[in-house]
């Protein structure tokens, strides 16, 4: 199952509205002025390696220019607690897949349409100091005709750790997607407790919006994800002061509900995985992502079952090859 920043990020920036406070946030003055924001939507293209999705999660846009050419717009949620040198390479892998899956789309096209690839980050180890062009990851030889000869590509960053909450606040958007951007940057801090309260406004905009009861659902299960008691307590409080009690109470109880589930399905897995270690069964990434992020709970029972007398991860895990 996907993580608690994940889940809020997808949920917050999945929508062309929210996503477009983003992209604003991040693009240069010029780019975001050409671009004709009614026509943002978001394509169901993946292009992130299979084993990378438990810490790196995928959007893409796509927009018109005022012009009328087309522009993807790809936004990489990393969610790593490290830095990645290498994510320069990795994102100039991504941003040719998604070139191939448009050429094979449009093959009677000369041309293909500008991606611009984009990291959100908010990791725990401070600001982003990885490099954010791909020639910076050569050793090139001295002499500009060597330079030349390396692929260029930069990716835009937004790195969390780097803004100081003011700035984070002050930024053009929704009240969700200020919100979110506050979570993600103090999620993981000891201090987020105290922040809560400084958030009532924007928790109150967020409940006044259409469907606010739905996001605030969303802020109260990344809370109890990340939160630890003091945060949990707190987190009521503000949601006491922004709405009735009875449905505060409901807010927290059922996402603490769903927190309990998820914790008990997730052991299971967690179980199953020492299971086959014990009996000196390999399990490949591919196939620890498959059982960690199963949610059908007489599934993860059955693999269980199986496992005990298992030699092979055949054995177990359902449609492999025997």
């Amino acid at each position: 199952m996907s993580g608690p920043h994940d889940r809020l990020a997808r949920y917050t920036f999945g929508h062309p509205r929210r996503a477009e406070a983003e992209l604003r946030a991040v693009l240069p003055e010029r780019i975001t002025a050409a671009v004709d924001w009614s026509s943002l939507r978001q394509e169901q293209i993946s292009v992130v390696d299979e084993a990378l999705k438990e810490t790196r999660r995928d959007l893409l846009f796509s927009a018109r220019l005022r012009t009328g050419k087309q522009v993807w717009m790809y936004v990489l949620l990393e969610h790593q607690s490290s830095v990645d040198r290498w994510m320069a390479w990795r994102m100039l892998r991504y941003v040719q897949r998604l070139g191939d899956k448009w050429r094979e789309e449009h093959p009677e096209s000369m041309r293909m349409p500008v991606i611009i690839p984009l990291v959100l980050y908010h990791g725990e180890e401070g600001r982003w100091t990885a490099p954010r062009r791909v020639e910076e990851l050569y050793d090139i030889p001295e002499g500009e005709e060597w330079s030349e000869l390396v692929p260029r590509m930069k990716y835009l960053l937004d790195d969390l750790t780097a803004e100081k909450e003011e700035a984070l606040r002050a930024r053009p958007g929704p009240a969700l997607v200020r919100l979110t951007w506050l979570l993600l940057r103090h999620g993981r801090s000891e201090e987020l407790a105290e922040r809560l309260p400084e958030w009532t406004a924007l928790f109150a905009e967020v409940y006044a919006t259409p469907d606010g009861v739905e996001k605030l659902g969303r802020v109260v299960r990344y809370l109890l994800y990340v939160g630890g008691r003091e945060a949990h307590e707190v987190a009521g409080q503000v949601l006491h002061s922004v709405m009735d009690a009875q449905r505060a109470e409901e807010l927290m109880r059922s996402y603490g509900e769903e927190l309990i589930e998820q914790g008990r399905q997730q052991g299971r897995a967690e179980i199953l995985l020492r299971i086959l270690a014990a009996r000196g069964v390999q399990v490949g990434e591919e196939a620890r992502q498959r059982i960690l992020t199963c949610t059908d709970t007489s599934r993860l029972d059955r693999w269980v079952d199986r496992a005990l007398n298992a030699t092979r991860l055949s054995d177990v895990l359902d449609d492999l090859p025997q």
